[in-house]
C-alpha cells in the first residue's frame, strides 16, 4: 500500500511577498535569497545555502520560522554527530528502570515466562522511552515547521546518507515501532561554509543558494535597519572600513553581524566619527584574531 504524502501549505505568495515578510523580520534580502526561498517554498524542495561564515544563512532560516509562525527545530551538524544525535535514542536509563521495577513486582519465577518478557518488551520499546532528535520531531510535527540543518559540511560523510533517506521520503523508519511519516512536510534548510564538498546526491535533492557578504548598499540598508540611532555618515565610514577588511587577507573575515556590533559600539560610545583613535580602540569587536588585528592595523597605517 503507498503511503500519503506529506501535504506542503505555501507560506508565500510570490517573491515580492518574501522580501515583504522577511523585511519585518529585520532581514533584508535581495531578489535572488528571495526567489530561492519562494522556489523551496512553492516546490517543496529543501533549500542549500553556502557561503562564508556571517553572511545571514542561520539567520535566514529563523526569519522564515519567524515570518511564517513556524516553529524553528534546528540539526547542528558537527564532526562525529551520530544518527542517535540527529534522529532519535532510547531513554536507556529509563527503560533499565522499568524492567528492575517490572522484576520487583513480579511474583513466581524472579526471570519471568516468555510471556512477561515480551510484554515488558513492548513497554520498554515504546513511545514513552523514545527521545526524539531534531530530525525526527521535525516530521512528527502537524504544525508548520522549518527544519534548519547547519553546518552541513562539518558532518561526517555517513550523514549525508542519513539525510538523503528522511529528505527523500520525508519518513523514519523506528524498527521497534514502524515507519513515522510525515503528515505535513516541513520547509527545509542546510547550510553550509563550504569546508568540503557535499555530495552531488544530497545536491540534487535541493535548490542552491550562494550567499555572499552583500553589497554596500545593502549593508548600510541592514545596519540602518538594525542600528537605526547610528548617524548616516559614520554608518558609511563603518560599511567603507568593514569592505577594506574584507579585502584583506585575514583568518576570519567580518561578517554582518559584527557590521552590526560595530555601529551599536560606536553608538554606546558618543562617537561621531570613525577616526583613527576610533578603529583601533575597537577593532576588538570585528576582529577576533590578534594577527588579523595586527595585520588590519598595518595594511590602515593606524599609529
Amino acid at each position: 500500500m503507498d503511503r500519503a504524502l506529506p501535504t506542503t501549505t505555501p507560506l508565500f505568495a510570490s517573491v515580492d511577498d518574501v522580501i515583504a515578510r522577511l523585511a519585518e523580520t529585520g532581514y533584508l534580502a535581495d531578489k535572488g535569497t528571495a526567489t530561492a526561498v519562494f522556489l523551496a517554498d512553492r516546490l517543496g524542495k529543501p533549500l542549500l545555502i553556502e557561503g562564508p561564515a556571517g553572511v545571514g544563512k542561520t539567520e535566514l532560516a529563523r526569519a522564515v520560522a519567524q515570518t511564517t509562525d513556524a516553529e524553528l527545530v534546528r540539526l547542528q551538524c558537527y564532526e562525529g554527530v551520530d544518527e542517535a544525535r540527529a534522529l532519535y535514542e532510547w531513554n536507556h536509563a529509563k527503560q533499565i528502570l522499568r524492567i528492575q521495577a517490572g522484576a520487583n513486582q513480579a511474583t513466581g519465577n524472579v526471570r519471568g515466562s516468555d510471556h512477561s518478557w515480551d510484554a515488558t518488551k513492548a513497554d520498554v520499546f515504546s513511545e514513552e522511552f523514545l527521545l526524539s532528535r531534531p530530525l525526527l520531531t521535525a516530521i512528527r510535527r502537524e504544525d508548520p515547521t522549518v527544519l534548519l540543518i547547519d553546518e552541513t559540511d562539518k558532518a561526517d560523510v555517513e550523514i549525508e546518507g542519513l539525510l538523503l533517506e528522511v529528505l527523500s521520503d520525508f519518513a523514519v523508519t523506528v524498527p521497534e515501532l514502524g515507519t513515522i511519516t510525515a503528515t505535513r512536510k516541513p520547509f527545509v534548510l542546510l547550510t553550509s561554509n563550504a569546508t568540503r564538498e557535499l555530495s552531488e546526491a544530497l545536491k540534487r535533492r535541493c535548490l542552491f543558494l550562494h550567499l555572499d557578504f552583500p553589497d554596500a548598499e545593502l549593508e548600510r540598508k541592514i545596519l540602518a535597519s538594525r542600528v537605526p540611532e547610528l548617524p548616516e555618515a559614520i554608518a558609511e565610514q563603518l560599511v567603507a572600513t568593514i569592505r577594506v577588511l574584507r579585502g584583506m587577507q585575514l583568518k576570519k573575515l567580518p561578517s554582518v553581524a559584527e557590521t552590526i556590533d560595530w555601529g551599536r559600539t560606536l553608538l554606546a560610545l558618543g562617537l561621531d566619527t570613525l577616526d583613527d583613535d576610533a578603529v583601533r580602540a575597537t577593532l576588538g569587536v570585528v576582529l577576533k584574531h590578534q594577527s588579523d588585528q595586527q595585520r588590519a592595523a598595518a595594511e590602515l597605517r593606524l599609529n
